[in-house]
């Protein structure tokens, strides 16, 4: 104890002077051209260069993005505004030589014409700012307090989670990181305040729709409310919920004390795309906690000019995805049969993609990096979202039936809040530690069986253990298949995935093939009305055509059905399935409420 306060004392006589801000500026002069100029005020330097950066991706994107192609006029200056000597010595870093000690001035243009990269987008109705496309950062001064001030047409409203600055259109943050993770949307938007539990919550949207805005406002109180089902506190007091109703862009990306959220214009009114809207926000609401005030210690600091590896990202992403029908349900807003209804899509989803037989969900984490869509990574992958998702399942349900009901996955969460909030990071030994903290046992087996390997759920039996069952619907009619998913163009059917294994797949069929006939009979307008005449087991030829030439080949149709499989309450559920089913989602089983 006394050696501790000794080296707090050195610590504090040795303290670096007092910091100075970084001070940024944007002006948005030609926002119909998506242009906006920055200026960068850094503090005085004694270095022989500095060197300034762009980020080469954003946070919540695990994906390294082009953002320094839009910067040009690049210019450099002293304190007398003499011009310094700069070289650019990669792709998003500029050097700044200093023959004497200097504050640096910094200016630039930049093009914002890239909405749904959510990093940068300026035009002649808003600006959504995202520090990662606009504002340079020089690691020197990377700790610095910021200022931002942007001057932007008068009509314009900017609205941010950073702290409000000297007027109404500028902010302030604890350093380069803060301003990073903490987004501005500034134009022509609407805007609603409310508060709940003591906390500040704003809901600003740009752009018009078929969204009912007071429905959202309700919803989004009733969410804000769900952070103490699965953590003890709450990592802020004002959060921002900025929503695009657009065209050409949809998604959703989380921030320190906000998120942005993306969706076409037309896709908030019916309610299959309301409870689409509303599951981005809950998804968004947790990554709060999950991602912003912990995570995989792989990312830990980030690093904003790298990648950033963890083979954890399936508990950042995928129990995120996870944790959102539990906040829905439990706060009202989705019924069970609703998350019934995600549920078999996400199940679906997992047994049609033979990469889940490939890469596990340790590996998918840290190839996120690399990772690509398309026919190959169908087969040969699988995702961070649809695996992790469906491994916070299997250890939540696991964990409440081997402890009566005593423990859950959701204090495995609150445990990580508690043990390993920023700065610090997690690691696999960490997450282990704690499941042996709570249950006595060691989950190390477990893991290496569904975390290190390709996972093998047996959904029957874990649906089964909370009183619910995976089935075919009565009225599903069975179909020939070839395995194999096509999309019409013109007169052909181009292929677009064909299933590993499959009967496609094993007749040498590959993507891009153009479907001409079945049995010399000209293709339909898609793939399942060409073979509705056919039954499963007929050995039918298929004329196509690759690289220009006609060929051929036999396969033997394989057995699909024109309804998937979906989840519902079993009739037959016992009482002790009924009782965990409630352990795990908070509310009766669906037969306990229908004897109500």
């Amino acid at each position: 104890m006394k050696k501790r306060f000794v080296l707090s004392m050195l610590a504090a006589c040795c303290a670096a002077p007092a910091l100075a801000d970084v001070n940024y500026s944007l002006s948005i002069t030609q926002p119909q051209h998506h242009l906006g100029n920055v200026s960068v005020e850094f503090p005085k330097s004694a270095q022989s260069h500095i060197d300034v950066k762009l980020p080469a991706w954003r946070t919540g994107r695990y994906e390294i993005l082009n953002l320094a192609n839009g910067v040009r006029y690049f210019a450099a200056t002293d304190d007398n505004g003499n011009a310094l000597k700069w070289e650019k010595i990669n792709h998003s870093t500029w050097r700044v030589h200093l023959v004497e000690p200097t504050h640096v001035n910094i200016d630039y243009q930049v093009y914002a014409n890239e909405l749904g990269k959510r990093a940068r987008h300026i035009d002649d109705s808003h600006a959504f700012i995202d520090a990662s496309g606009f504002f340079m950062f020089s690691e020197s001064f990377r700790q610095e307090p910021v200022t931002v001030d942007l001057k932007v047409p008068k009509a314009w409203r900017s609205v941010s989670g950073m702290e409000n600055g000297s007027n109404k259109h500028s902010f302030k943050a604890a350093d380069y990181d803060v301003l990073v993770d903490s987004p501005i949307e500034t134009g022509i938007n609407k805007l609603h305040k409310f508060e709940v539990d003591g906390r500040q919550y704003e809901l600003v949207i740009w752009g018009e729709g078929n969204y009912d805005e007071q429905l959202m406002l309700t919803d989004l109180k009733k969410l804000v409310t769900t952070g103490n089902v699965i953590w003890n506190s709450y990592p802020y007091e004002r959060y921002v919920f900025m929503v695009h109703a657009t065209s050409g862009a949809g998604g959703a990306t989380e921030h320190l004390n906000s998120t942005i959220i993306q969706r076409p214009r037309s896709r908030f009114g019916s309610r299959e795309d309301y409870l689409g809207f509303i599951s981005t926000a809950a998804h968004e609401f947790i990554h709060t906690w999950n991602v912003k005030a912990y995570r995989p210690k792989g990312l830990v600091p980030y690093d904003y000019t790298n990648m950033n590896y963890s083979n954890l990202l399936w508990i950042s992403e995928g129990s995120t995805s996870y944790f959102e029908d539990h906040l829905l349900v439990r706060s009202g807003i989705e019924t069970t049969d609703e998350f019934f209804k995600v549920m078999s899509k996400t199940i679906n989803r997992h047994l049609q993609t033979p990469g889940r037989e490939v890469q596990s969900a340790s590996e998918t984490s840290f190839d996120k990096w690399i990772n690509q869509g398309g026919d190959h990574a169908r087969n040969y992958s699988t995702n961070i979202y649809l695996e992790g998702s469906l491994l916070s399942m299997l250890l939540d349900i696991h964990l409440l039936e081997t402890t009566q009901a005593k423990v859950n996955y959701r204090q495995v969460h609150n445990a990580l809040y508690n043990k390993h909030t920023l700065p610090q990071g997690f690691t696999e030994q960490d997450v282990l530690a704690i499941l042996k903290e709570l249950t006595g046992e060691d989950y190390t087996t477990w893991w290496h069986d569904n975390v290190s390997t390709p996972a093998n759920i047996d959904f029957d039996a874990l649906l089964g253990k909370v009183g619910l069952k995976l089935t075919r619907p009565e009225s599903a009619k069975p179909l020939a298949s070839i395995d194999a998913t096509a999309k019409n163009s013109g007169e052909l059917l181009t292929l677009t995935h064909v299933r590993r294994g499959g009967a496609a797949w094993q007749a040498g069929l590959t993507t891009d093939d153009k479907i001409v006939a079945v049995n010399k009979q000209h293709v339909g307008k898609d793939l399942k009305s060409s073979l509705e005449v056919f039954k499963a087991g007929e050995k039918v030829t298929i004329d196509f055509i690759r690289r220009d030439a006609l060929q051929s080949t036999t396969l033997v149709l394989s057995q699909d059905y024109d309804k998937p499989k979906k989840v519902v309450a079993d009739k037959n559920a016992t009482l002790s399935h009924r009782a965990l089913f409630k352990a795990w989602m908070g509310v009766e089983h669906p037969i306990n409420v229908q004897a109500d």
